[in-house]
């Protein structure tokens, strides 16, 4: 059963390929969403997937790309969400 989360990144998030990384782990496990730069320098991604897709991108944000540095996951439940893909939004 899907279901949809909402990901806080925070730390040296921005300018390092983050988006784009998301998008491509998000695409190679079949998680539809998106994922935006914040204001503040975070990352906010909004996935679509079953439990266990999600689990795998949440423990992949943990990392991140490799020039990353993530100080903190912050992870909500929300209401599920219908996404036709997965997209960087500027």
């Amino acid at each position: 059963m899907e279901q949809t989360i909402s990901i806080t990144v925070s730390g040296l998030v921005q300018g390092v390929y983050y988006r784009q990384s998301t998008k491509e782990k998000a695409l190679e496990l079949g998680v539809s969403g998106l994922v935006k730069n914040l204001p503040d320098g975070n990352v906010h991604i909004i996935a679509t997937g079953t439990a266990d897709q999600l689990d795998q991108l949440v423990h992949w944000c943990k990392q991140g790309p490799p020039h990353a540095k993530v100080s903190a996951v912050n992870v909500k439940q929300l209401e599920k969400q219908v996404f036709m893909s997965f997209v960087i939004q500027r």
